[in-house]
């Protein structure tokens, strides 16, 4: 397994950008198709955006469409979650994940390697 830690969660304002990295410790997952999930006070765990791991394919949610990209940098073993115009319901912990496979999907099934998360915060 791929052992994944995020960074860059904060306290934004409302319209505000912040930007998200994964990375494996001590590990590579250049050919891991990546996913980003966050998950509110009281909510299930929902799902943000993913990509193959070129890069060349990707998948939003709805909620996040035209405000979130999910870009990679395989040469630095790291994959992003840009978030911008942000706003208060995008307050959560957001979670990185790694499976073999591209889905294309906004399925949980089938990432089998998790981070510990990290705290967004939006303030209206």
């Amino acid at each position: 397994q791929v052992q994944l830690a995020e960074s860059g969660g904060g306290l934004v304002q409302a319209g505000g950008s912040l930007r998200l990295s994964c990375v494996p410790p001590g590990r590579t997952f250049s050919t891991y198709a990546m996913g980003w999930f966050r998950q509110a006070p009281g909510k299930e765990r929902e799902f943000v955006a993913t990509t193959s791991w070129r890069g060349g394919r990707t998948y939003y949610a709805d909620s996040v469409k035209g405000r979130f990209t999910i870009p990679r940098d395989n040469a630095k073993n790291t994959v992003y979650l840009q978030l911008n115009s942000l706003r208060p319901e995008d307050t959560a912990v957001y979670y990185c994940a790694a499976r073999p496979d591209y889905s294309g999907t906004d399925s949980s099934v089938g990432y089998d390697n998790w981070g510990l998360g990290t705290q967004v915060t939006v303030s209206s």
